[in-house]
């Protein structure tokens, strides 16, 4: 069968099919932040503001040593995050935070952080430690949990997989540059045929 006799068959059996005309469900969803969400977009800062100051030393939520660590902002497909949690992207750099002070580690971090999004690196690990032995457990955990929720560029992070660190390391998922945006964009409208 050609795809012309498909075709013509379809609209044969769709002949008597009358389109409804009133629609009665609402087609708006409104996403409402709550206060938290709101206050942490308020704090986060942007890599490129060249201050790391911004991101507290003094003060972070405790942590305990087995916690997971998972954020995800809005926008980011749960697909995305999911290969993410599992280890299932390839790692393109990584950052050991193992006996640093919490000022060398934020800084860094920061660094870090702004080498990968300059390199176009979107997918890399941070080697935390669990902490169980420093006094509070789990301080500078807790602490690189607090910075990468507040930095812009990190669209996503979950503790790793067992065999890249388990709870003593996380996955974070930078932003794509905005070359790296027009790229797929162009693929993309090559894909369609425009």
């Amino acid at each position: 069968m050609s795809h012309e006799d498909d075709l013509d068959l379809f609209q044969q059996m769709m002949g008597d099919v009358k389109p409804i005309f009133h629609d009665t469900t609402e087609h708006k969803r409104v996403h409402r932040a709550s206060e938290a969400q709101l206050a942490r977009r308020e704090a986060a800062i942007w890599l490129a503001q060249d201050n790391p100051e911004h991101l507290s030393i003094d003060h972070a939520e405790m942590l305990k040593p087995d916690d997971i660590l998972e954020y995800k902002q809005d926008g980011v497909q749960d697909g995305v995050y999911r290969k993410l949690r599992l280890g299932k992207y390839p790692l393109q750099a990584r950052l050991d935070l193992h006996k640093k002070s919490i000022k060398e580690a934020r800084d860094e971090l920061v660094s870090f952080l702004k080498q990968c999004m300059q390199m176009d690196i979107r997918t890399v690990v941070i080697a935390h430690g669990r902490g169980e032995l420093s006094n509070p457990p789990a301080k500078m955990k807790s602490f690189v949990c607090a910075w990468l929720k507040q930095i812009k560029e990190v669209q996503c992070f979950h503790s790793a997989q067992r065999f890249h660190g388990g709870t003593g390391a996380v996955y974070v998922l930078l932003q794509k540059s905005a070359e790296k945006k027009l790229e797929n964009r162009e693929r993309h409208m090559k894909r369609l045929g425009s």
